[in-house]
């Protein structure tokens, strides 16, 4: 079975915690992406911001862009996956905390992404269909 590292991309981009989110939307804009991993100054990953956190936790609030850090929503452990855990490991955590991304991390450095679209690639069209379930279920 194909590991996160086989499928994964590679060279994810993230955001500084001390960055504001108005660069963070900005990085996301020119990257194509709605998420990116925020990352402390040791280059640990502290957690993930995607737009729809710039919309509801900052925009809608009538926060400034310019003002809030990163930082601010990486809250608790981020969900991440080992380089070297198989698909089936990716499944489970992508539906057991209803996520579409994750970041793969090798020991504590961040070394890809491993999307939905990824897996569908990689897997047979049932455990994908029964993962688009989990993550879409209220």
């Amino acid at each position: 079975m194909k590991t996160a590292r086989e499928i994964m991309t590679p060279s994810a981009e993230c955001v500084r915690a001390d960055e504001t989110v108005l660069d963070a939307a900005a990085k996301m804009a020119r990257l194509d992406v709605g998420s990116l991993p925020i990352c402390g100054t040791d280059d640990r990953l502290k957690g993930m911001l995607t737009d729809r956190d710039i919309v509801v936790k900052v925009l809608a609030q009538g926060k400034d862009p310019k003002s809030c850090q990163a930082g601010e929503f990486a809250q608790g452990e981020a969900v991440t996956i080992g380089a070297d855990d198989d698909a089936r490991e990716i499944l489970g955590t992508m539906a057991k905390h209803k996520v579409r991304r994750l970041p793969v991390i090798d020991g504590h450095k961040l070394v890809g992404m491993v999307a939905l679209a990824d897996v569908a690639r990689a897997l047979p069209d049932a455990p994908v269909g029964d993962l688009m379930d989990a993550v879409t279920s209220d």
